[in-house]
């Protein structure tokens, strides 16, 4: 009978489950698309653009560690029945950690590429430049490849192992099996590496999410300093300016105005 790896449950949960809870940095296109003011839309998307590359460098740092980390575990199973529970219990965190990672890649994946909608619908200029430096491919459809290409990539270590999405639906599924995998060597073994292969391929795949950010990051950019994009700030300083609502005039400045 084959192994259930509960590395599989962890990875195929997060990709099921991932949310924007955290905020824009992490959200979606919803979020951007709330956000009515053209000029709180750019000033925000330069301070998330920064806060996404400072989280995708410690994003990278933790899957390189768990890469390292559960190396160190596969060692210290071969010379043990399987590994005490102390130890298992410190394996278990690392691939939940893991889950987080996968799950935080998706969720930025997803934010920047509603950005890139929502700053191409709104801007003219934005979306001319956009085709015309990118050779007529936006990030949008970038950022969804990255997505479609990480979980391909997820989907196929785990076909290796002979697992299926169908097999894990639940987080409590997910305890159940990490549970049970802790039973025998064979087991622990088999979970250890498998997580160990998707850390590996996380640590590169950020690397090509933070590649692509950069390039997205430096369009802004130019974006952002070009003539055309002033007049549109310009223009919407105008709109918002016109189109506020004015104060309610109180009565005794009635009186003085029907004077």
């Amino acid at each position: 009978m084959r192994l259930k790896s509960p590395m599989a449950s962890v990875i195929f949960w997060a990709l099921s489950t991932h949310s924007g809870s955290a905020g824009i940095a992490v959200g979606g296109a919803t979020e951007w698309t709330q956000i009515l003011n053209n000029l709180q839309l750019v000033e925000l998307a330069g301070t998330n653009m920064e806060q996404v590359a400072q989280n995708l460098e410690q994003i990278s740092h933790q899957a390189t560690q768990i890469e390292n980390q559960l190396d160190q575990y596969k060692v210290m199973l071969q010379n043990l029945e399987r590994l005490p529970e102390n130890i298992w219990g410190n394996a278990v965190g690392d691939l939940n950690l893991l889950q987080r990672i996968v799950a935080q890649g998706e969720g930025i994946a997803f934010s920047l590429g509603g950005l890139d909608d929502v700053l191409a619908q709104r801007f003219p200029s934005y979306a001319s430049l956009e085709t015309g430096l990118n050779h007529g491919h936006d990030f949008s459809g970038e950022y969804a490849s990255w997505s479609q290409a990480n979980r391909d990539t997820i989907a196929g270590t785990l076909a290796s192992a002979g697992l299926t999405a169908q097999q894990f639906e639940s987080e409590s599924q997910t305890l159940s099996q990490l549970h049970a995998q802790s039973a025998s060597a064979s087991g622990q073994m088999q979970a250890l590496q498998t997580g160990h292969a998707i850390a590996s391929q996380q640590v590169a795949q950020i690397q090509k999410l933070r590649a692509l950010i950069a390039q997205q990051t430096v369009m802004m950019g130019t974006w952002y300093q070009s003539e055309q994009t002033q007049s549109d700030l310009a223009q919407a300083r105008r709109n918002q300016f016109f189109s506020a609502t004015l104060p309610a005039l109180e009565g005794r400045q009635m009186q003085i105005l029907g004077r």
